[in-house]
């Protein structure tokens, strides 16, 4: 019993021990890859492309795009979009840092109805109109259809989202 003891003492003090040199090392337990190996074949601070639109500065998901927050430059990055008139006015999906490029999955068209936010449904049918108090129960940008909750009558409706934020209910 005393001799298993000890082999697993030896053991454990031999795996902290690799542990330890390792954290030493300029390469980080996480890197597995080979010395001055990047993906694609591009080095640390190489420039690749053409330039890009990146991000000044580093702008949170849901922030609508202004031209301050945007500017042009070649990257080591990857494919971004090539003009900065593509992206103003655009909403930014995920969190953007500065100096990475701008992707078109990355942005959107601006929310106009925010999930669980009070909202006109209007069903419209020829000379007939109907408008009545909602729930939104999802997000949406201008055309996107979306459900809603018809406080009245507490049912669930679909509909598209218009230009001043109504929600347009088909029949």
């Amino acid at each position: 019993m005393a001799t298993a003891l000890a082999a697993i003492a030896l053991g454990l003090a031999a795996l902290l021990s690799a542990a330890d040199a390792s954290a030493q090392s300029p390469r980080s337990a996480r890197s597995w890859a080979p010395p001055g190996w990047s993906p694609g074949g591009v080095q640390p601070g190489e420039v690749t492309s053409d330039p890009v639109v990146v991000a000044a500065r580093a702008i949170p998901s849901g922030a609508v795009l202004s031209p301050s927050d945007l500017t042009m430059a070649a990257t080591a990055w990857g494919p971004g979009l090539p003009s900065i008139d593509q992206v103003v006015g655009q909403e930014a999906r995920v969190a953007l840092y500065a100096g990475r490029p701008v992707r078109l999955e990355d942005i959107g068209p601006p929310t106009l109805v925010e999930r669980n936010s009070l909202v006109l449904l209007r069903y419209r049918r020829g000379t007939l109109l109907i408008t009545a108090e909602g729930r939104a129960l999802d997000r949406g940008s201008e055309g996107d259809r979306i459900r809603a909750a018809n406080l009245a009558s507490r049912q669930t409706v679909t509909g598209r989202v218009a230009a001043d934020g109504v929600i347009e209910v088909a029949p």
